[in-house]
């Protein structure tokens, strides 16, 4: 080399070890004008793109450099830590093997081959290459972290917690070990110390991603209220701010807006969906025959979503469509699964299988409708439809709001839950199906024999609310409510879901700073068949709904077994539930537009029985009448639909709203 050129490496070395990394760039590019092969060179200006996250050039820049020497353990290292962060994890996977090839006692080489494992979902062999990596280092603390999400992935929780505290001892400030540890006792229903978890996480990184809405919603599930108005007021006001703080799931849970929702989901999808994913090449749009749907889940199991939606699954006209089941899990032995496995043309477990090989399998069934029906909830990957398997993406009934996401072309609503003025807080194309966008299965079983109210810790007498809502659904102002009504009511009672003790405790708390008894809060004790879960609904009164979010299975579930549900009509698709039920059930007059109407009409309905009977009486006319349980009405509404997308489609058209007309009324 030249004097000359090896004084401007000098230089470009000299001005990347002070951090001086725009003179340094400028510097090797000169170098590498004059000397394009210098693999030294390559290299650090590698390593520097990687340094300002300039990720595809780095990996062109890291590709030169092992074209001229791939006898380098560390490029090929650099060259992984590169491809993991562009999403392209199979390559990343020989890039580091490579690294390990060359110089196998190295652990980072291990342990960041291990995590793109994890991003596989190879979890077994991940777990195998982080024990490598411990046996080479063992006090390797993030080794033992990403152990832990290994066995969190596959479920194997308390072997989680063991490696979240091991990692935890070698460095007591590791904060994301707190978090996950959280999530781990979050999953466990331990919610004392996964809230513990997540204050001393943000005790030592206040800013970490997501902790702030994971402690909020630990909290809501133990209606544990301390701070409430604050931290509610704190997570929007970060969200509005583009913050990564809360999963759309937990901001969905608290007093927001729309908007605040959908701002949301857009920084969560720019956060957990590389930029850099590449989708897959387009299909031809045109194509003879029946419309292929593909219902995508991981709930085709002993789960509220399988409930509802298997009547509509087995109603689908097989002439017009083929329905295939994309199952996110493996069987859980249920009844329903074999009930679901025999109402699809094919259904297929892709539980083993990571994102890319399900999109691929999804493209090459040739599916033109691929309907996800869990948007951000348990289980859900909607890294599968960011890589585009299907000409059509559609968000259905298991997440009430928008996913934010360029890749979800419509959601299915109604004119209810999404007004027209609504629509633009929504990524989708929203189609508005009549009567109501919530299927419900006629063929829903309720035990003919209805218990004892004794028999249910229930008095013999006395009005009974029934609130059978999810513990996070209830927030301070409805509780406060809830207990006027009691003290208003002589005798009465209500009668809640069975909930963590924590809840239970907390709730029992809170009636006795508001004057009322904690005995009289009710807690309901699972039971293992659905049809005796429903028969008991026989022994209320009235069903008292939440704010911001409704009962949505819970409130059908109501209706269905004769209980009026009295609800008030929210500011989000989400509040606008049960509001949309009544309506298709021809209750409307249980629909009300302010707390304040909706104290007072639960008030009125508990002190004139003679009312209340005329409501239940029209419930039992309307509930064969009308058009809610009507499933194969429902399901002619929503096959309209995916035909209409279709043949947008055909035309070449981008995606864009439009209604349903609704059907001549069929009978059950």
């Amino acid at each position: 080399m030249a004097p000359a050129d090896q004084n401007i490496f000098d230089r470009a070395v000299a001005a990347l070890k002070i951090g001086a990394l725009e003179e340094a760039e400028r510097t090797f590019a000169k170098f590498l004008r004059r000397n394009s092969r210098h693999f030294g060179a390559l290299n650090l200006l590698g390593m520097l793109l990687i340094r300002q996250a300039r990720y595809s050039e780095a990996e062109t820049i890291l590709r030169r450099a092992i074209r001229v020497d791939g006898r380098s353990e560390a490029t090929h290292y650099n060259h992984g830590i590169v491809l993991k962060a562009l999403n392209r994890p199979n390559d990343a996977f020989v890039a580091f093997g490579r690294a390990i090839a060359i110089n196998p006692s190295v652990p980072e080489s291990w342990n960041n081959q291990g995590t793109v494992l994890n991003d596989l979902m190879r979890y077994d062999e991940a777990i195998g290459n982080f024990q490598k990596a411990i046996a080479l280092r063992p006090d390797y603390a993030e080794a033992f972290y990403n152990i832990g999400q290994s066995f969190f992935a596959r479920g194997r929780h308390d072997q989680a917690l063991e490696s979240y505290d091991t990692a935890l001892q070698l460095r007591p400030d590791f904060a994301e070990a707190f978090a996950n540890r959280g999530n781990v006792l979050s999953h466990l229903r331990r919610p004392e110390e996964a809230l513990a978890s997540y204050e001393r996480a943000l005790e030592i990184k206040p800013e970490m991603k997501y902790v702030l809405g994971h402690r909020l919603h630990t909290k809501m599930f133990m209606c544990d209220w301390r701070h409430f108005d604050t931290e509610c007021a704190m997570l929007i006001s970060a969200v509005k701010a583009e913050h990564y703080v809360a999963t759309p799931f937990e901001i969905v849970s608290v007093s927001s807006t729309a908007s605040d929702q959908l701002k949301c989901a857009q920084i969560f999808i720019r956060n957990t969906i590389p930029a850099s994913t590449k989708r897959l090449s387009e299909r031809k749009r045109h194509r003879q025959g029946r419309i292929r749907l593909a219902y995508v889940s991981a709930d085709f199991r002993e789960h509220p979503v399988a409930h509802l939606a298997a009547g509509l699954f087995q109603h689908h006209d097989r002439v017009q469509f083929e329905v295939i089941a994309i199952s996110l899990n493996p069987t859980d032995g249920s009844k329903m699964r074999v009930r679901l496995e025999g109402a699809f043309e094919k259904f297929i477990d892709v539980s083993s299988k990571d994102d890319q090989e399900v999109a691929r399998l999804m493209r090459d069934l040739d599916v033109d409708i691929a309907i996800d029906l869990m948007g951000f909830t348990g289980g859900s990957r909607p890294a599968i439809f960011a890589l585009r398997p299907c000409p059509i993406q559609v968000s259905y009934l298991g997440f009430s709001a928008t996913m934010g996401a360029d890749f979800i072309d419509y959601i299915i609503a109604d004119p209810v839950v999404i007004p027209a003025d609504q629509r633009a807080h929504f990524s989708e194309q929203t189609i508005s199906l009549p009567d109501t966008y919530f299927v419900y299965d006629s063929k829903q079983n309720v035990s003919e024999q209805t218990p004892t109210r004794v028999g249910q810790g229930l008095p013999e007498t006395g009005f009974v609310f029934c609130a059978y809502n999810n513990s996070y659904k209830i927030t301070p102002h409805m509780f406060g409510i809830w207990m006027r009504l009691l003290q208003a009511v002589e005798g009465s009672v209500l009668w809640l879901s069975g909930m963590h003790a924590s809840a239970v405790r907390n709730l029992r708390l809170e009636a006795e700073v508001r004057g009322v008894a904690g005995a009289r809060l009710i807690f309901s004790k699972r039971l293992e068949r659905i049809e005796d879960h429903l028969a008991r609904f026989r022994l209320a009164d009235l069903f008292l709904d939440t704010l911001p979010y409704n009962a949505h299975t819970t409130a059908s579930d109501a209706l269905w077994t004769g209980l009026p549900v009295l609800t008030c009509r929210g500011v989000t698709f989400a509040g606008r539930v049960a509001a949309s039920l009544l309506n298709a059930v021809g209750l409307s007059e249980l629909v009300t537009d302010n707390l304040a109407d909706y104290e007072a009409l639960a008030f009125k309905l508990a002190r004139e029985p003679a009312l209340l009977a005329e409501i239940r009486a029209k419930l039992a006319r309307n509930r064969v009448n009308y058009p809610l349980f009507d499933t194969a009405r429902f399901t002619r509404h929503i096959e309209a639909a995916y035909t209409t997308m279709w043949e947008i489609c055909q035309r070449g058209e981008a995606p864009k709203c439009f209604s349903v007309k609704p059907i001549t009324m069929t009978t059950q």
